[in-house]
């Protein structure tokens, strides 16, 4: 087992010079506003975890549809169950203070922590996690993964991404108009614990959790008696080393120990998880990456004369006019590529895919403005609209992952084999689920 390969000396050359050039910047954001250091810092961590354990969003449903396999399936409801638990203490502590949901919060009251990420449960949320799940499986990742394949060298996220960052400004129009209208009123604006209390919105989320896992478990059970299931395949490299009886920590075992041993999914999702409570509480936010997606999108098509003037983009306008290297959200969105191209850096597995095809290419523009639109006018991704809103106790996340699983699983139905969304490599090396 590789006990005799060796370090990409060249590719670890590079890793430390981009850690050198990181921590600058970072230095130079903490001279404005320590919050921006930590943003920036945050984002490395998240993407490094992102591409260590091969973890996306997307994969939840690709994977299992495609080979039958369900761990990460499985890991991601783990990661919902153990992130709620942290929210409500966290939001529990804050009511005791005398905090409320930002949607009924005078300009004077306290807010929950993570509170901005219960929304109205409408059509807006319907269609756009419906859009949002065909986009994911055309672009070959959801938002998170994007960013972490495009810190990876993948050129299909490349493609994509352009095209989610300038359809995000259509589908937050679209959102506004639909808010203002008569429809965008059908439907219900609900957190949970005001229904059940803290104690009974856990006991609720954890049972849809439970019956989504017996359904994962029943359905892998079905694919093997079938025939259709096949196990995850991981590179020979990534394997954990056989362990020498004399422990010698500078040696290429204890490298690959640290920076090229595949992480499971578990492990991933654990520290997703604790990445994601970090962030609620350092900034009284949750996790997300679209909408800063819209503030640089707004700042694209400024650089063509294009000014947007509608009162639903004034407090984009005005986060894009003080200067997007102040943005948390893009800070931390740069952060995840740039920790993403570490991980494989160190690991010395960096590399640019060009393995696809023009038609592949239009698919994978296709897939990203689908995602763009689909996710403003959802009002968030899988982060946002998803594991933020169930995190928080939204009724809005579960009916966006019924739109995203829908979506999703048509776009697998409708494209897979007609188009290179899903490589043969996809389960195994460099690529993630």
């Amino acid at each position: 087992m590789q006990t005799t390969a060796k370090i990409n000396k060249t590719q670890l050359i590079i890793a430390l010079c981009i850690i050198a050039i990181t921590s600058a910047f970072g230095k130079f954001l903490s001279q404005t506003d320590n919050k921006l250091t930590l943003f920036l810092i945050t984002g490395v961590v998240l993407g490094y975890i992102l591409s260590r354990s091969r973890y996306g969003f997307a994969g939840g449903i690709k994977r299992i549809y495609v080979t039958g396999e369900g761990s990460l399936t499985k890991v991601l409801l783990i990661m919902f169950a153990i992130t709620m638990v942290a929210s409500a203490g966290i939001q529990w502590a804050a009511v005791a203070k005398g905090a409320v949901p930002q949607f009924r919060a005078a300009s004077s009251d306290l807010i929950i922590p993570g509170s901005q990420s219960v929304s109205m449960f409408n059509i807006s949320t319907i269609l756009g996690g419906f859009l949002f799940g065909i986009g994911m499986i055309f672009a070959g990742g959801c938002a998170s993964g994007t960013l972490s394949d495009l810190g990876e060298g993948e050129i299909r996220s490349a493609i994509a991404l352009p095209f989610f960052v300038l359809f995000t400004i259509p589908g937050h129009a679209l959102r506004d108009s639909i808010a203002q209208s008569s429809i965008g009123k059908i439907g219900a604006q609900v957190y949970l614990p005001d229904v059940f209390g803290f104690i009974g919105a856990i006991i609720i989320s954890f049972a849809i959790l439970l019956v989504l896992y017996v359904i994962t478990r029943k359905y892998e059970d079905f694919r093997k008696k079938e025939g259709f299931y096949e196990e995850t395949v991981f590179e020979p490299n990534e394997m954990p080393l056989p362990e020498d009886e004399d422990f010698k920590f500078f040696s290429y075992k204890t490298y690959h120990k640290f920076f090229i041993e595949r992480w499971s999914f578990l492990k991933g999702g654990m520290l997703l998880s604790i990445g994601f409570i970090f962030v609620l509480n350092t900034t009284g936010k949750n996790w997300g990456v679209t909408s800063a997606f819209t503030k640089l999108g707004v700042k694209i098509v400024n650089l063509f004369g294009i000014e947007i003037t509608s009162p639903a983009f004034a407090s984009i306008v005005k986060d894009v006019n003080t200067g997007l290297i102040y943005d948390g959200g893009t800070l931390r969105n740069v952060g995840i590529v740039i920790g993403a191209a570490l991980c494989m850096l160190l690991a010395g597995k960096f590399s640019f895919n060009l393995n696809f095809r023009f038609k592949d290419a239009v698919y994978y523009a296709v897939g990203g403005a689908l995602m763009g639109f689909g996710s403003r006018l959802a009002g968030g991704c899988n982060l946002g609209a998803l594991y933020s809103a169930i995190s928080s106790f939204s009724l809005s996340g579960w009916g966006f992952m019924v739109a995203l699983c829908l979506g999703g699983i048509v776009g697998l139905k409708l494209f897979a084999g007609k188009v290179n969304i899903i490589p043969p490599s996809r389960y195994k090396g460099k690529a993630k689920a």
